[in-house]
Order: C-alpha cells, then sequence, then structure tokens
C-alpha cells in the first residue's frame, strides 16, 4: 500500500505542478499568437486536469485505507467521511479535490479561454498541496510560516518544470526567434532557482534541526541527496543552454533533447519528493 501511495504522491504532484507552470509561462515566452501550440496545450492540460482529479481521489480512498489499517476502508463511504470530515488532511483535501473538480469544469466551458481563471484555480490547486505531508507537522505560526515557505517552493518548482514542459511544446515548432525565448526562460529561472534554493534549505532545516540531516546514505537524507543531485544536473543544463544561447538555432536538435533531459530530470526530482514525504526527516534539535 506504501508503494501506491508514493506512486499516487507522484502522479499527483507532477500533474498539478504541470498545470500551473504552463499557464504561467505561456503569457510570459510568447509574446504573439501561437494557435498551433494553444491547441496543443489546452488538450493537454485537460488530459492532466483530469489526471489530477482522478489520482487525488485515489490519494484520498489510500490514505483512508493506510488510517483504518484496512484496504476495505477505502471502500467505505462512513471511513471516507470520518477521514475527510474530522483529519486535518481531509480538511484541507476536500477543498483540494472540489478546486480541481471546478478547473476541469471550466476547460469545458467557454470561460476555458480565461488565463485569469485557469491561473487562479491552478495557484490554490498548488497551494493546497502545501499543507499535506511535512508541512503539517508543526503547530501554530511555526506551522503556518512553515506551509508558507512550502507554498513558495512548490510555485518555484512548478514554475520551473511546468514551464519546461511548455518549452519542450514551443521547441517542436517555434513561432518565435528561439533566442529570445530562451532569454526569456532563463531570466525568470534565476529568480525560480533562487527561491527554490532558498526555500529548500528553509524546509530542511525546520524539519531536520541541521542544515543536512544525517547519517548521509540512509532513509530520508539519502532520497533528499538524490533529489538534490538531480536539481543540480537540471541547473548544469540549464547553464550549457545559457552560455551557448547565440548559436541555438544551428544546434536546434541538441537544444530540443537538451531540454527534454532537464524536465526529465525534474520529474525524477518530483519523484524523489513523492517518496520524502512519506519518510519522517529524523528531526534531532
Amino acid at each position: 500500500m506504501s508503494e501506491a501511495l508514493v506512486l499516487c504522491r507522484f502522479l499527483h504532484f507532477t500533474v498539478v505542478l504541470m498545470l500551473f507552470g504552463a499557464w504561467l509561462f505561456r503569457p510570459l515566452l510568447l509574446k504573439g499568437e501561437a494557435p498551433e501550440l494553444d491547441r496543443h496545450q489546452a488538450r493537454l492540460t485537460c488530459w492532466l486536469s483530469a489526471v489530477a482529479l482522478l489520482s487525488g481521489i485515489a490519494w484520498t480512498l489510500l490514505i483512508t485505507a493506510s488510517m483504518a489499517d484496512s484496504a476495505a476502508a477505502a471502500f467505505d463511504p462512513h471511513t471516507v467521511g470520518l477521514v475527510l470530515g474530522t483529519t486535518f488532511f481531509g480538511q484541507v483535501w476536500r477543498w483540494h479535490l472540489l478546486i480541481n473538480a471546478v478547473l476541469l469544469i471550466l476547460l469545458f466551458t467557454p470561460w476555458r479561454s480565461s488565463l485569469p481563471w485557469r491561473l487562479g484555480l491552478s495557484t490554490l490547486l498548488l497551494a493546497t498541496l502545501a499543507p499535506v505531508g511535512h508541512g503539517a507537522m508543526l503547530d501554530g505560526l511555526s506551522g503556518q510560516l512553515l506551509i508558507l515557505n512550502q507554498i513558495v517552493h512548490l510555485t518555484c518548482v512548478a514554475a520551473w518544470l511546468g514551464g519546461l514542459l511548455l518549452l519542450v511544446l514551443i521547441l517542436r515548432q517555434p513561432t518565435e526567434p528561439v533566442a529570445a525565448v530562451l532569454r526569456r526562460f532563463s531570466g525568470i529561472g534565476y529568480a525560480l532557482v533562487a527561491g527554490l534554493l532558498i526555500s529548500g534549505l528553509i524546509n530542511v532545516r525546520v524539519l531536520t534541526g541541521q542544515w543536512w540531516p544525517t547519517p548521509l546514505f540512509s532513509g530520508f537524507a539519502l532520497i533528499l541527496l538524490i533529489k538534490a543531485m538531480l536539481v543540480l544536473a537540471m541547473l548544469g543544463l540549464a547553464l550549457f543552454n545559457r552560455l551557448r544561447i547565440n548559436d541555438c538555432e544551428q544546434r536546434m536538435e541538441t537544444l530540443r533533447r537538451s531540454v527534454m533531459l532537464e524536465w526529465l530530470l525534474g520529474i525524477g526530482a518530483v519523484a524523489a519528493v513523492s517518496l520524502l514525504g512519506t519518510l519522517p526527516p529524523m528531526i534531532t534539535a
């Protein structure tokens, strides 16, 4: 059951992050019209929203089974209702699922072309992920500040990862000079990386009592190390592409592969985060 929960967390986190980041970066990366890209993005985000809702429901059932220590409890409406109505997870998650359902419905209405609606709902969807997992470990003001920091961290990750997904789509059929698009992306990327690193270090410090947990090669610390290595590899690829930006038009195929690899490394980092959320952070202070 724990393996299914990790897989469900990974799937749900991934699609929610992609939704927010892709919608956020659309007006930032492309200044003109791109009908073909917008059609692809609209179709993709409909699927992502549907997968988010289904995986969110599955997450609810798996948590219910875990709390009741019985797989059958996941299909008992009364037990599911107790989890959603009386636990902290449930009180946050029922709003999360409702926002997800409203977002999916929106995408099949005439308001689907409204970026403020899509971005607003996806922001709420992302924010309601923050209290789930280690974000709920502390009470009072400390807990609220930890959740706020987690929102900042998730926002930076979502923008970077969803922006890379959009960049992959743009590079398939560029409608504007690629160098200009890459400069816009990298310009915003500096702020995202800074926010990601600072908020990530704050999370580690608060949850473990150290700037880096020990022992280094076991449990929580090992998965955190793998995540950090994946992020560093992403930064290395991003820096390489930034330094070679002037000749990007001459190496389009290499550029596409590089951006795709960077995106896949990001997916790997999300997988590590999905596992981290199920492990004790080993607080020592």
